[in-house]
């Protein structure tokens, strides 16, 4: 499955594309719960599963919303307001972190919900911008975050391809590279909505752009689907122990978890693509698992061979495999024969008119 890209798209000095192996992002999101200590051990437990980047979200909560009674569905009976609010991070905890990342050698990187959460970034001199999929048709947002000039990956959870196409419209604008995630917005997904063929409607609708996929669904079955058709971005929330108190911890994958993902979606890239053919690699087990034509009684030389005589059986080191079995009888031997032995195409009459 190699693709080209629009342009060479990195995280740091990662490259991200289809001919590389997927880039599992740990999505700790909030589920920090505002302490800066537990996001600390987060990032430690990320990189010993082997994570090799790790997400938070930027939240200014009065930049982002207006004060509101409404509570986020089944997610939680918590106002949101006052989810959002507990869970911030200030800018010098975020520099903290970022600088933790950067101690660990884990990438680094935070979705901005507001203009101003993404300023604060841009300050921090992150290398990549993720927008969030409820901010997807926020086109003066993407506006301004495409201004600022680096790399985007676009969340597309709850839009469409006509919609996703006005906010790349402005992104192209900007002339930024950027990477597509497939996502659905319902936590957690249920298998049955979670579209993986919407990963091939993007292929169709944006050659030459990285997909991903962002999941909401219970387990990494999913994202190992989405490696098999082209994925070369995976988003899963993350968190320690979905006993810890967190607004995603329900829908989050645990350490060991994490580290499946990485080796399995590492293991379903290297194995795509190719063809169906025969690799010299097999010619070993070709060599003991093939049947070739063997005598099964002696024959003499002017006999015919027949049923009676000559049979299919291993190793695959004779020279007339079982396939031209059938062009062997009726043609006359023309040399003595054991039994049980291979049979050579000069032992058969006219052997130069069978292709063997």
């Amino acid at each position: 499955l190699k693709l080209k890209f629009m342009k060479n798209f990195y995280i740091h000095n990662r490259r991200i594309s289809s001919n590389d192996p997927p880039l599992v992002i740990a999505e700790v999101g909030i589920n920090h719960e505002g302490n800066i200590n537990k996001a600390f051990k987060m990032i430690d437990a990320a990189k010993k599963s082997g994570a090799e980047a790790i997400k938070f979200q930027c939240h200014i909560t009065e930049k982002e919303m207006i004060y509101t009674d409404m509570t986020p569905g089944k997610i939680s009976k918590e106002k949101l307001w006052n989810i959002i609010k507990r869970c911030e991070l200030t800018e010098q905890e975020e520099k903290k972190v970022q600088q933790y990342c950067k101690k660990k050698k884990i990438f680094y990187f935070s979705t901005p919900f507001s203009k101003e959460a993404a300023y604060r970034l841009n300050k921090m001199n992150v290398p990549i911008f993720k927008i969030g999929s409820g901010e997807c048709n926020n086109l003066p947002l993407i506006d301004y975050i495409s201004s600022l000039g680096k790399p985007i990956i676009l969340s597309t959870g709850m839009n469409n391809i006509k919609s996703i196409k006005e906010s790349i419209k402005i992104i192209r604008k900007y002339k930024v590279p950027f990477a597509l995630m497939h996502c659905t917005s319902m936590y957690p997904t249920p298998y049955n909505k979670v579209r993986l063929g919407a990963i091939k409607d993007l292929q169709k609708n944006f050659p030459n752009v990285p997909l991903g996929l962002s999941d909401h669904s219970e387990n990494i079955w999913t994202c190992l689907g989405a490696v098999s058709l082209g994925a070369c971005l995976l988003e899963k929330h993350f968190t320690i122990s979905r006993k810890w108190p967190g607004p995603d911890t329900a829908i989050s994958i645990e350490p060991d978890e994490l580290k499946d993902l990485i080796i399995a979606s590492k293991a379903i890239w290297e194995s795509r693509g190719g063809k169906k053919d025969i690799l010299k690699e097999e010619k070993p087990v070709i060599d003991f698992a093939y049947a070739t034509v063997v005598s099964i009684s002696s024959i003499r030389k002017g006999e015919i061979f027949s049923k009676k005589n000559i049979w299919v059986k291993r190793p695959g080191t004779g020279k007339i495999l079982a396939d031209k079995y059938n062009k062997i009888i009726g043609k006359k031997c023309l040399n003595n024969i054991r039994e049980n032995q291979h049979i050579h195409p000069k032992d058969v009459e006219e052997f130069y008119k069978i292709n063997f």
